[in-house]
Formats: structure tokens, sequence, C-alpha cells
């Protein structure tokens, strides 16, 4: 962002700020913000679906716009006190060679937008709505970025995983499974220690096969 001249790194601020298209931020116009309300809008006729889109201005997004104020009556961002034509420029090039960045284009940072949206817990079909997108599957290609969804059904099977290996771990630090006449699941008698018991009971026919429904297990620490 140092390597830009001051109205495009303000431009691109403003862009991973509220996620706007090249040309809407280019275009926008002091009549479609309202700092007051932390709040902007795109016309239908300049968004790309041709639906208005409202824009939530966040606390970033509202600074780059106060440090505009007063440079032109009509248009937000200016060069030289004369309104910017273009983001995708000469200047913009110059400036990433500069900071050694390859590949990336003005539009990448409305995916960076996007990016952090989801990564923050954003669901898809919000960042839709803020994004102006009309097709769902538009906002998908951002899903692998959140796992949040996902995170309780993996914990589950990392319980169940994790009591497999307690029980596993039990087994090889001996312990005795003790019925209710004081016998072990091989038919001796058991001798329990004086500390780290931990008691249940378990049917009087025992089946290693079948997982009884509880246990009388004495574990020698």
């Amino acid at each position: 962002m140092s390597e830009l001249p001051d109205h495009l790194a303000a431009m691109a601020r403003s862009t991973l700020a509220n996620g706007l298209r090249k040309a809407n931020v280019v275009k926008l116009d002091w009549s479609q913000v309202d700092l007051d309300r932390r709040c902007a809008w795109i016309h239908a006729d300049q968004a790309k679906a041709r639906k208005a889109i409202p824009v939530p201005l966040n606390g970033e997004a509202v600074l780059v716009l106060r440090q505009q104020a007063g440079k032109h009556s009509s248009r937000v961002f200016t060069y030289k006190g004369k309104p910017v034509t273009k983001a995708n420029n000469h200047a913009w090039r110059k400036a990433l060679v500069r900071a050694g960045i390859e590949n990336f284009r003005w539009h990448d940072l409305r995916h960076t937008w996007a990016s952090w949206h989801v990564q923050q817990g954003t669901p898809l079909h919000v960042l839709q709505e803020l994004g102006g997108w009309s097709d769902y599957e538009m906002v998908r290609r951002y899903a692998h970025l959140s796992v949040e969804h996902l995170a309780e059904y993996a914990d589950g099977l990392s319980e169940i995983r994790l009591v497999s290996t307690n029980l596993a771990q039990l087994r090889r630090e001996r312990f005795d499974l003790i019925g209710p006449n004081g016998q072990t699941e091989r038919g001796h008698t058991a001798k329990l220690p004086r500390h780290n018991v931990h008691r249940c009971t378990f049917p009087a026919f025992y089946d290693p096969k079948i997982p009884p429904p509880s246990l009388l297990c004495a574990m020698v620490s």
C-alpha cells in the first residue's frame, strides 16, 4: 500500500473495507454517501447485476471517505483536484513492480475483501448481499475459506476417538474389569489398589466383543 500514490492508496483501502467493484469506486459520488448513517449505496444502473446495492461503511471506510471530504464537489476520489477516471492504470502497475507483487489485478482487492469476510465468519448469503452478487454460485467459491459450520461435526468425531484412545491407554496401563463377585474377566480375584479406583458394574456374562452398558473398572496407576 505504501508504494501507491495517495489517491490510489485511498481507493484501495476503500475497496478492502467495503468490497466495491472498480467502476463503483472510481465513480463514487458524494450524493451516494451518508457518513452520519455510515452507509453508501450503488444505484441499480451502476451495478453489474442491475440491482441497487446497500453499502454499510465500517470504521476504515468512514475514515478513508472523511479524508476525501472537500477535495471535489461531487466525486469522492480525485487526483490533483480532478475526478479519478481509472484505477488499474500505469501508476498502479508501477507500484506493484516496486512492491514485488505479480499477477495481481485491482479486482483482486475485492476478492481479498470477500475472503476476509468469510474467514471471520460472515455467512455466504450475507456476503452475497454485501457484494451485490446476483448468482449464489459466485459466492460459493469462497466457501472453502470457512469451516466454522463444520467444526461441531469434526469435534464430535474427535470426542469419539478420544474415548477410544483413553480406553486403549487404560488397557496398556493395566486394569481389571471386576464383576459382581469380585472376579476379573479372566476369572481371577481382583486386587484392588487403595487409590485411583473407578467403580461401575457389568453383566455376569461378559463378552469383550460387545461393549457392556456399564463396567466396574479398577485402574492401577
